[in-house]
C-alpha cells in the first residue's frame, strides 16, 4: 500500500497541490518585484513520503551537494519547511536574483544572503497562503541556509526520524529564462499531517459549498 493511500486521498492531494500552486504564484509575484525580472514558479506534483523516501527521491535526481533554506513553522500543524536547490544551481539563482551584475567573488559572498531572502519569500508565501486558505494562523522562524546531502537535510539522525513524513513538492523555477529547478519539502510528524488533512477536508467542503 502506498503512502498516498494511507495519508492523502486523491482529492486531498489535488486540493493541496492547488493551495501550494496559489502560494508559489504569489511567491513568484513577490520575487518579480524584488528582482525586476520575469519569474515563473509552479508545482507540478506533490508526493507524500517518509524521510528516507524523500532522501531517496533527491538522491535519484541530484548527484551533487544540496543547498537548502530552512524555516520552522508552528500552528495547528507544525514542522520544518525546506527550499532545496542543487548546489550547482544556487549560484545561477544568486546571479538571477542580483541581476547578474556582481563579480563571481561578490556573488559568492552574497550567496547565503540571496538564498535566505529567496527562501524566505517562497516559503513564507507558500505557508502563509496555505494558512490563510485553511483559515488557521502559522508562525515562521527566520530563514537559515543549510548545506549537505538529503540525509543531512531530512535529519535522519533524529530519534523521531521514523515517525515523520515529508510533503515533497517539485518546483519548476525560472528567472528571466534561467531554468533553476528545485524542491520544497515540508517535514511533519503524523499528528501534524492528520491536522493538515482535517483542514484540507474542511477546505474542500467549503469550496464545494460555494460552488453548490
Amino acid at each position: 500500500m502506498s503512502l498516498h493511500s494511507i495519508f492523502l486521498e486523491e482529492l486531498e492531494r489535488d486540493a493541496l497541490t492547488e493551495l501550494v500552486n496559489i502560494g508559489v504564484s504569489r511567491a513568484a509575484s513577490s520575487l518579480r518585484k524584488m528582482v525586476g525580472e520575469q519569474v515563473l514558479l509552479s508545482v507540478p506534483s506533490v508526493e507524500v513520503v517518509t524521510r528516507e523516501g524523500a532522501t531517496a527521491l533527491i538522491k535519484e535526481r541530484e548527484a551533487g551537494e544540496l543547498v537548502a533554506v530552512r524555516q520552522d513553522f508552528e500552528g495547528v500543524f507544525s514542522g520544518r519547511a525546506l527550499l532545496i536547490f542543487p548546489e550547482a544551481n544556487s549560484m545561477a539563482l544568486v546571479h538571477a536574483v542580483t541581476g547578474g551584475a556582481l563579480s563571481t567573488q561578490d556573488a559568492a559572498e552574497m550567496e547565503n544572503e540571496a538564498l535566505a531572502e529567496t527562501g524566505n519569500v517562497v516559503l513564507n508565501s507558500c505557508l502563509a497562503t496555505m494558512a490563510n486558505m485553511l483559515q488557521r494562523p502559522l508562525t515562521m522562524s527566520l530563514p537559515e541556509v543549510m548545506r549537505g546531502d538529503g540525509s543531512t537535510l531530512f535529519d535522519l539522525s533524529d530519534k523521531n526520524a521514523e515517525g515523520g513524513v515529508v510533503l515533497f513538492l517539485y518546483i519548476n523555477f525560472a528567472i528571466n529564462d534561467r531554468d533553476i529547478r528545485g524542491y520544497i519539502a515540508m517535514l511533519m510528524d503524523l499528528p501534524s499531517l492528520q491536522a493538515l488533512r482535517t483542514l484540507i477536508s474542511d477546505f474542500i467542503e467549503r469550496v464545494a459549498g460555494d460552488v453548490g
